[in-house]
């Protein structure tokens, strides 16, 4: 069983267990059924493989097309898609599939938001791993949907020594130093530094990229300096990402300090559930 497929089984048998009684006493057994999901508010689409998967699994005589693509901008009004087959099957599948659609398209729209308001910056905007359990792939590609890039995925797919890791190796040098030793050469490394004393640790230890924990845009353009002096007279060299405290309000000034990316972890942790509905089409 594929992750989405067993996702999907552990949402539907939480939604609809045994059976969906109020529509197995009201419902006509052989009665057929269309219906749209629509937005109810201006929205970035994310979920539709879901959706797919659910109706797959609750009836493979339900058809599921799509009315738009993932990454689409939708106004009040618009149609994702349009669900038919049997009308019992459509209700019973009706709130898992917008219960995946409302999440990943707010974690888009949201994602949507920060980008645009990064303004003409050069920063990228990434994610965290600060996601739904079990459902960050989702939720990562809702990310990429939005316009934003993604962080690393999991903890098995990249180096990010955080400050319990220097705790625990006994400096920012040492524990550079062991995973350079360790690590895949095509692996970068970042080091998470919240003081430009470490900053400067982090450089002169080689790491590829440091991340700055919850500096404010003044301290970051100091670091943006320190980093583009330790390099001079050639390029930087190396990636800076700022992270921590990032808002609406803030991500444009910490833009424009010359950062190369900003995380997020509001993304996925704090995104709201978007206005989407099923609409019966009446016969």
């Amino acid at each position: 069983m594929s992750h989405l497929a067993g996702i999907v089984a552990l949402a539907l048998a939480e939604d609809v267990g045994p059976g969906d009684l109020t529509t197995r006493c009201t419902i006509p057994a052989g009665l057929a059924g269309r219906a749209r999901f629509r937005a109810r508010e201006a929205m970035v689409l994310s979920g539709l493989p879901a959706v797919v998967e659910t109706t797959r699994q609750v009836d493979p005589r339900l058809v599921f097309t799509p009315l738009a693509a993932e990454g689409d901008r939708l106004g009040p009004g618009s149609e994702a898609g349009r669900l038919e087959g049997p009308a019992a099957s459509i209700l019973a599948a009706e709130r898992v599939c917008l219960n995946f659609l409302m999440r990943l398209s707010g974690v888009a729209t949201l994602t949507a938001r920060y980008v645009e308001a990064v303004g003409g910056a050069p920063a990228a905007v990434v994610d965290t791993r600060k996601t739904t359990p079990g459902l960050r792939f989702l939720e990562k590609a809702a990310v990429r949907h939005g316009g934003g890039r993604n962080h690393r995925f999991a903890l098995y797919d990249g180096i990010l020594i955080k400050d319990n890791h220097i705790a625990a190796a006994g400096s920012i040098a040492r524990a550079v130093g062991r995973a350079r030793a360790a690590a895949p050469h095509t692996l970068k490394i970042e080091v998470e530094v919240d003081t430009l004393d470490q900053l400067s640790q982090a450089l002169a230890a080689g790491a590829d990229l440091v991340l700055l924990d919850n500096m404010p845009p003044s301290l970051l353009r100091e670091a943006v300096a320190l980093t583009e002096a330790f390099h001079a007279p050639g390029p930087r060299g190396i990636g800076l990402e700022a992270s921590g405290g990032i808002t609406l309000e803030n991500i444009g000034a910490v833009a424009r300090t010359g950062v190369d990316l900003i995380s997020v972890g509001a993304l996925t942790h704090s995104a709201p559930a978007v206005d989407l509905g099923l609409d019966w089409e009446c016969s």
